[in-house]
């Protein structure tokens, strides 16, 4: 047999196989009472389903389009899938985010793909571990608990533009901001100040990050086998921290206000149980990806749009040179500074539209429903997107214009404008981040001009929106003393 026969019946062969195998699977996906239809939508190839055109939308620069395609194929707010290994149906619109908000523990639980579990290992499920999480954070991220941290975030901030960018006529913005966002974690979360412990976690970090959402192969190299050796770095040093804290506390040598983790040791649930270390420890790094990488994120492509738009720049700069003005010298913002500065948080809530640093999240369903006339099996994992809506010409006329008026007044319509969740699942960590990425807004602009030195440098998901060069800009100082 010549080598172009033996090449096509393999490729028959595979092709064949590939058909049995879709159709065994589709059979599965019958709605199981006979009743309502499945949504519409493709189970894509056998085992990968539909994951690598998910994943290659956002490397691409385009995570909107894997969304946005579907919804207007199928003219339906919903849809299923096969991604992460899983069958999904994604619920889609303000309706489909509203609906899974408000049915968390009736209908729908919070689920993440097996491999995480490898990352963050905890002997509780996904679910239980959201709702304990959930409960404490409220009680120590509320704005009220955050106020005191305010100077903190500032003094950190100032030093932090003093060192990295003052004396430099170019910068790297992405790496920087990574930089800020973790020292600042660092001190808020644990009260770690010491450079050299922050820089060897801080190295081990970027592993884990990237390695979160990587393909789960575990052998030595590859980005998930990084991420878990990180993880277990990274918790071993929290692990340290806590028994030290424990100790200083119990000899007055530690406050127990002085930062989350204290909160987190002398805060009991209902029961009157408090946590114990090892569950500490993961929350404390769950808080550490969320604190840090995400609000890294926001921080870059803010720093994007406003380089490429003179017009809104001078609005945030006359807004923040108003309350630098109004400051002693050497004084520090508080939290009347931060209620002033509402068009500079319209500017980064059009970035965390454009570009929310959370692309979604998935659910499970807990039982047999029907939603919007179709049947969703128990079991099947349900994932709402933010671009949905964000990139939804219906919600957000001309979505991929740069437009901060959106946020005024009573802002988007319910459950539009998702970057934190919404509803009752809003994000606990929604207020830490406004904090940081207001006090960064304010050190920035009251120092430098810039712009960019690739003004169409792509963003990609690598799994947040990251740009592909870093964003490296040009900085202008001002006249005056920052």
């Amino acid at each position: 047999m010549d080598c172009l026969s033996y090449v096509y019946l393999l490729s028959l062969f595979v092709l064949l196989v590939s058909i049995s195998l879709h159709f065994l699977f589709y059979k599965t996906t019958k709605s199981a009472d006979g009743g309502a239809p499945l949504p519409p939508g493709e189970t894509g190839l056998p085992f990968l389903g539909e994951s690598l055109e998910f994943f290659l939308a956002g490397r691409k620069g385009h995570p909107e389009k894997f969304i946005l395609d579907r919804i207007a194929k199928y003219s339906s707010y919903i849809f299923k899938t096969h991604i992460f290994g899983e069958k999904a149906a994604v619920f889609c619109g303000p309706n489909g985010n509203k609906f899974l908000f408000s049915n968390e523990h009736k209908l729908v639980q919070v689920w993440w793909p097996k491999h995480f579990n490898k990352i963050f290992p905890s002997p509780n499920s996904a679910a239980e571990d959201a709702l304990r999480a959930r409960n404490l954070l409220h009680n120590v991220l509320n704005p009220e608990s955050l106020q005191k941290y305010v100077g903190i975030m500032d003094h950190l901030a100032n030093k932090h533009f003093e060192e990295k960018w003052e004396n430099n006529k170019e910068i790297k913005v992405f790496p920087l901001t990574k930089e800020f966002t973790f020292v600042l974690a660092c001190k808020v979360f644990l009260s770690i100040e010491d450079p050299n412990q922050v820089a060897r976690i801080f190295e081990r970090f970027d592993d884990l990050c990237n390695g979160m959402f990587s393909i789960p192969i575990n052998l030595p190299g590859t980005r998930f086998n990084k991420a878990i050796k990180g993880s277990n770095f990274i918790r071993k040093n929290i692990l340290e921290i806590i028994k030290q804290r424990k100790i200083d506390l119990a000899e007055g040598k530690a406050s127990p206000t002085q930062d989350i983790l204290s909160r987190m040791l002398l805060t009991s649930d209902e029961d009157g149980k408090f946590m114990q270390e090892l569950d500490i420890a993961n929350k404390i790094l769950g808080l550490l990806v969320g604190g840090h990488d995400t609000a890294s994120s926001a921080c870059t492509v803010t720093v994007k749009y406003l380089g490429q738009l003179p017009e809104i720049y001078q609005k945030v700069y006359n807004e923040q040179m108003e309350i630098a003005e109004s400051k002693a010298p050497g004084e520090l913002l508080n939290w009347d500074d931060l209620k002033k500065m509402k068009y500079s948080w319209n500017v980064a809530c059009e970035a965390l539209r454009l570009a929310p640093p959370l692309q979604g999240s998935f659910r499970e369903a807990l039982v047999d429903f029907a939603y919007n006339g179709f049947s969703i099996p128990k079991g099947w994992k349900l994932y709402w997107n933010a671009n949905s809506t964000h990139m939804n010409p219906k919600f957000f006329p001309e979505p991929k214009k740069f437009d901060p008026s959106r946020f005024e007044g009573f802002g988007p319509a319910p459950y539009t404008f998702v970057p934190f969740g919404g509803g009752s699942r809003i994000c606990p960590g929604k207020e830490y981040a406004r904090l940081e990425i207001l006090v960064f807004i304010h050190q920035l602009v009251k120092r430098f001009k810039w712009e960019n030195i690739f003004p169409d440098e792509k963003m990609i998901i690598d799994p947040l929106p990251v740009p592909v060069k870093g964003l490296p800009i040009r900085l202008y100082p001002h006249n005056h003393k920052a």
